[in-house]
């Protein structure tokens, strides 16, 4: 009777892990954030600005092209990993390149939310963003 129980309690841990596998696989997956991108930035130093981008995903990478009055035209590179997407592209200010980083999380309704840095923390805000 020993024996019964201990092959029932082994195959039920099996049975366990590979669904607890299974479902972390699942929510590992990447969002899809191809597609183009209508933006809202808030900035301390710069106001609201509506910059738009556009984004070509190729597994977990991203290029594309970022456009702005106040950041300029950009072509862009990232990541995405699960629903978080990192962003990254050099723009000129005021003749002076600066590192630009957008750092978001996409939520279930596929809206873009989170931090903008540019030049290290030289201007810091957030932004949203909706597909277009």
């Amino acid at each position: 009777m020993k024996g019964n129980w201990i092959r029932f309690a082994t195959g039920w841990a099996a049975a366990f892990a590979i669904l607890t596998l299974g479902a972390a696989r699942v929510s590992a997956q990447s969002v899809n954030v191809a597609g183009a991108w209508a933006m809202e930035v808030t900035t301390e130093a710069g106001g609201t600005t509506t910059p738009s981008m556009t984004l070509v995903q190729n597994g977990a990478q991203l290029t594309g092209h970022y456009s702005s009055e106040t950041l300029g035209e950009a072509d862009i590179t990232g990541t995405v990993e699960g629903s978080r997407v990192s962003i990254r592209f050099t723009a000129s200010l005021q003749g002076q390149d600066a590192p630009v980083l957008y750092v978001a999380t996409v939520d279930a309704q596929g809206v873009m939310t989170g931090t903008i840095d540019i030049a290290g923390g030289l201007a810091t805000g957030t932004f949203t963003a909706r597909r277009r």
